[in-house]
């Protein structure tokens, strides 16, 4: 099973953003990437143009996070067997088609 949820956060500035990126360990991911840091130009630029693309009326910039959420499992001795085909008690369209007992 997977599903996903697109959240919709809002951040003073880019560096903001960035903090929050580092805090759940999704920069530098890339093994080959340099080790030198960029330099102070380049940052403030990136802040500038992610400003002018994604700020709000009252400045703030948007960042959009999806989260995606998975489930599996494996067969095992211990999950519980499937019935025997019509060894229900009460037929599922009978609870189809009176939704509630009623």
């Amino acid at each position: 099973m997977a599903d996903v949820e697109t959240v919709t956060v809002r951040y003073d500035t880019l560096f903001d953003l960035i903090a929050d990126l580092r805090a759940m360990g999704e920069t530098s991911a890339l093994t080959d990437r340099s080790r030198r840091p960029g330099a102070r130009k380049l940052f403030t630029r990136a802040a500038e143009i992610y400003a002018e693309r994604f700020s709000d009326a009252d400045g703030r910039i948007r960042a959009s996070f999806s989260i995606v959420w998975m489930s599996g499992w494996a067969p095992d001795a211990s999950q519980q067997k499937p019935l025997k085909p019509g060894s229900a008690k009460v037929s599922l369209k009978t609870i189809l088609e009176n939704p509630g007992g009623r």
